[in-house]
């Protein structure tokens, strides 16, 4: 699931409004969060993620393994937020961050 640049600029713009929806702390990757962060990208589409994590190597750790998990897109990575993207099978209109 490889988007082109193009695409990937407009998911940016459409993420800039948005508010984290999860946030990893910690403890890391827990199966709940791993969950909940599956589930968001199913309802949404397209979330941010907050990584509340001391170490900058650890944080880009933890986005790639997440990535990896949630078989999802790194839009982008800014400071502490990622902003991921997964097209859902079944997108819900009131849902959707990309059909609103």
């Amino acid at each position: 699931m490889s988007l082109t640049t193009d695409q990937k600029k407009r998911l940016r713009t459409r993420a800039h409004d948005l508010n984290p929806i999860v946030i990893v702390g910690g403890n890391g990757l827990s199966e709940g969060v791993q969950l909940e962060v599956d589930r968001a990208l199913e309802d949404h589409e397209l979330i941010k993620v907050k990584f509340a994590v001391g170490d900058r190597d650890v944080k880009k750790a933890l986005i790639k393994e997440l990535v990896g998990v949630v078989e999802a897109e790194l839009i982008q990575e800014i400071g502490n937020i990622a902003v991921l993207f997964r097209a859902s099978q079944e997108p819900n209109p009131k849902l959707s961050n990309l059909m609103r």
